[in-house]
């Protein structure tokens, strides 16, 4: 008896069957060769190659730049000819720099529209290290006592108000800034303007809030010259 042998081989397939294979096939690209995203122009990127680039999406991402930040030493002045002459303007101290910026919050935390001298006080107290605050509290004068005179003084503000991000100065607060900065012109030493020349700018306004509430707690002519004759010392540094 003849045994019979099974053949495992594939039958050839017909033209018409390798066009079904491929028109059913789901792994096949339905793009053109002209259609295929080969490479990437643009002006800001430039030629890219997406098919070496394909596996991640990081490349063709910009990095970003270390985020660096600048100090200022100067706050804001009226008097904009400093800057263009050639007499040279001294700088702020870092304290008072600080003590400004709280100025501005605690004037937003109040909800009121500007900062005014009364917020340029309050400023120099929470800033807490440098003289003037050191002075202020010696005699009395604590941050709880001018804020409570502030309020009574200019009163509260609307609930629903929101201050500005930067409450822009009063001026009789620019006056007291550029007084500062005037007053340490005119003493012809070296160095920066000081938390101290500030709280002096603010006594100076004398129909201004913060010389007011100053006043109302004991702060006089005689104190201020007492604090100017401390910074006035030679070899002063507001450390």
């Amino acid at each position: 008896m003849a045994a019979r042998t099974l053949s495992l081989s594939t039958p050839p397939s017909t033209p018409a069957l390798q066009s079904d294979c491929r028109r059913f096939n789901p792994f096949r690209s339905s793009l053109s060769p002209s259609l295929r995203p080969q490479s990437l122009q643009s002006p800001w990127l430039g030629t890219t190659n997406l098919l070496l680039r394909s596996s991640t999406l990081g490349p063709l991402m910009p990095k970003h730049r270390p985020i660096t930040a600048t100090v200022s030493f100067s706050l804001p002045t009226a008097k904009p000819e400093r800057v263009s002459s050639a007499e040279k303007v001294p700088k702020w101290s870092s304290k008072a720099i600080k003590s400004f910026t709280m100025a501005e919050l605690e004037a937003r935390k109040l909800k009121y529209p500007t900062t005014g001298t009364e917020a340029l006080l309050m400023g120099v107290l929470i800033e807490g290290t440098n003289l003037a605050s050191k002075f202020l509290r010696a005699n009395g004068i604590t941050l709880f006592k001018v804020r409570e005179e502030t309020v009574k003084l200019l009163g509260k503000a609307d609930l629903y108000f929101f201050s500005p991000e930067h409450p822009p100065l009063t001026e009789a607060a620019q006056r007291a800034l550029d007084w500062a900065v005037d007053e340490k012109l005119k003493s012809g030493e070296s160095g920066e303007v000081t938390t101290a020349h500030l709280l002096l700018g603010v006594w100076s306004e004398e129909e201004a809030p913060g010389h007011k509430i100053m006043s109302s707690h004991g702060f006089s002519n005689e104190k201020a010259k007492e604090l100017k004759s401390l910074i006035s010392e030679p070899g002063f540094v507001e450390d």
